[in-house]
């Protein structure tokens, strides 16, 4: 009577976790492009709430806007350029947009390209 042998061999292994292991290196290398953008977002919607309602001026908006990017240490965007942050008169109130594209190294001469588009309405 023979046994047959059960179980994956080690190039079954290899196979199997290698697309594993590179999603989560891809992963590990946009986490502070992610973290990055989240303290963007996270600064536009505070300005936002903090002009809610008050006599509003561009100048004002982006000021504040610089302040609090040093404050989180935002270094992909500068709040001084304007086309970086875009702010620009809607109606009664201003509409700001922050949209860049960001690259993580990911292996090699690879990389990982990512496109945020921050968009918010102060009235």
């Amino acid at each position: 009577m023979r046994h047959r042998e059960r179980g994956i061999t080690f190039l079954g292994w290899v196979v199997l976790l290698l697309p594993v292991a590179l999603v989560v290196y891809a992963a590990i290398r946009l986490t502070p492009v992610y973290l990055e953008y989240m303290k963007i977002a996270r600064s536009l919607e505070q300005v936002a709430e903090e002009f809610k309602g008050d006599a509003l001026e561009a100048r004002n908006i982006r000021l504040a806007l610089e302040r609090r990017f040093d404050i989180e240490s935002v270094t992909v965007l500068d709040a001084r350029d304007t086309t970086d942050i875009k702010i620009v008169k809607d109606g009664a109130g201003y509409t700001v947009q922050a949209a860049y594209t960001d690259a993580a190294p990911f292996i090699s001469n690879v990389s990982l390209l990512v496109e945020f588009d921050k968009v918010v309405q102060i009235e």
